[in-house]
């Protein structure tokens, strides 16, 4: 058996849990939020607690155990918490602002490189070299930051581009020069 799967979920104050069929529907102060889940694993609610259970132990049933679970937690802690990425801009004239809805960030290249903030997120930039992801869907959290940290990757002999707060660079020896005669 799955030991994440077959951990029940505690439903907090507050939060109010709809299934109907395969789509797990999750209400909170922050959002709502839905996700269907794989139609092979069953999930029950009793009171404030929620079981995800598979029908037998196949690879794909015992993968989608797991799986289905995690989804469902982090619906619930997105909607009460919610989920928060962190950004430090590194280089020589590279700035980021926010310009209403829209993140701005010069980044060494000739033009400005633009993102509008999507549906569900929140950019915020307390400083010229950070910016702040969050909102109540992980995976977009993580996706629209992934799709920020893409315009100028870190480099690995000076640090220069746009990393993760927790994220380590390993840095390289620049290159050998000949000596002198």
């Amino acid at each position: 058996m799955s030991r994440i799967g077959r951990k029940p979920i505690n439903i907090p104050a507050g939060v109010d849990v709809t299934i109907s069929g395969n789509v797990v529907t999750v209400k909170g102060a922050k959002a709502t939020l839905s996700q269907e889940i794989h139609p092979n694993i069953t999930v029950t609610k009793e009171d404030n607690i929620i079981h995800v259970t598979r029908p037998n132990d196949n690879k794909e049933n015992r993968s989608l155990h797991g799986l289905s679970r995690t989804l469902i937690d982090n619906m619930i802690i997105g909607v009460t918490e919610g989920y928060k990425k962190e950004l430090d801009v590194n280089g020589v004239g590279y700035r980021v602002a926010k310009q209403g809805n829209e993140l701005v960030m010069n980044l060494g290249f000739s033009h400005q490189v633009i993102m509008p903030e999507i549906e569900g997120i929140t950019i915020e930039c307390p400083s010229p070299n950070k910016i702040i992801v969050s909102g109540p869907d992980k995976q977009k959290v993580g996706q629209f930051a992934a799709e920020i940290r893409e315009k100028r990757l870190p480099e690995p002999y000076k640090g220069k581009g746009i990393k993760y707060v927790d994220e380590v660079i390993r840095r390289k020896e620049g290159k050998a020069g000949k000596g002198s005669k």
